[in-house]
């Protein structure tokens, strides 16, 4: 059954900003379907004008770009609440791919509505312009990661992000959530080869900083680790979902 955005599990966490019974209805007028993939599924195609936006309701994916020389660069992780496809909704076109982790459903939008919805709506327009934003910085961190992060430190932040993001939706229990990406992900989204990324993961989890296993992160001080990367942790933000 489609969920009703009234009864939207992602209303129940915190971290997403409350709707009135307005914007509410006018997200449901604007939801067109729901649509349920399984691991691995390519979602949306670098390139391609895909006539639908998402965002996703349950369920874990990849945003990220195929070099010329045939090697991927993760652009992000995607979790429960992420909007998918923004870049097509605005421009026309995808500037990256994104592809299924887990089991995802996602609420589905007709890209021919997207600017009608935003223009009786302005409130709803902002919450975009703040997600686009929102991942810009995301972007500008994680260049500087890769260009002047050493690996551990890089690492360490990588690990930190995901963490805070899972416990801010309540994926954590007992300092583990679960985390059901590859190594080789990690190892994309920061630019070090497999074998270093494991080697990295090895140190941490030998200074008991973190360990990731079986498809878990366990990390027990998440201000010790941040340390490690060299970054301080702010408060998390309150943020949109569509």
């Amino acid at each position: 059954m489609v969920t009703d955005c009234k009864a939207c599990p992602l209303r129940r966490h915190e971290i997403f900003q409350k709707m009135t019974r307005e914007e509410t209805e006018k997200t449901q007028r604007f939801k067109s379907g729901e649509l349920a993939v399984d691991p691995g599924t390519p979602i949306l195609a670098e390139g391609s004008n895909a006539p639908q936006i998402y965002t996703a309701l349950r369920g874990m994916g990849l945003r990220y770009k195929v070099l010329s020389n045939g090697r991927r660069q993760v652009v992000n992780f995607i979790f429960p609440g992420d909007f998918i496809g923004l870049q097509a909704g605005l421009i026309g076109e995808m500037g990256h791919s994104v592809e299924a982790s887990t089991h995802m459903t996602l609420c589905v939008f007709d890209r021919k509505d997207f600017y009608d919805f935003f223009r009786n709506s302005t409130e709803r327009a902002f919450d975009v312009t703040w997600l686009a934003a929102s991942q810009e910085h995301f972007l500008g961190e994680a260049l500087t990661t890769v260009g002047q992060r050493s690996a551990i430190a890089g690492v360490a932040w990588a690990l930190v992000q995901l963490f805070r993001k899972g416990d801010a939706l309540n994926m954590v229990q007992n300092d583990t959530m679960p985390l059901p990406f590859k190594q080789q992900d990690l190892a994309d989204a920061l630019g070090l080869s497999l074998v270093h990324t494991n080697k990295t993961l090895a140190r941490l989890r030998e200074r008991q900083l973190a360990s990731w296993s079986e498809g878990k992160l366990v990390i027990h001080d998440v201000e010790q680790l941040a340390d490690v990367a060299g970054m301080e942790l702010e408060e998390m933000r309150v943020r949109p979902v569509i």
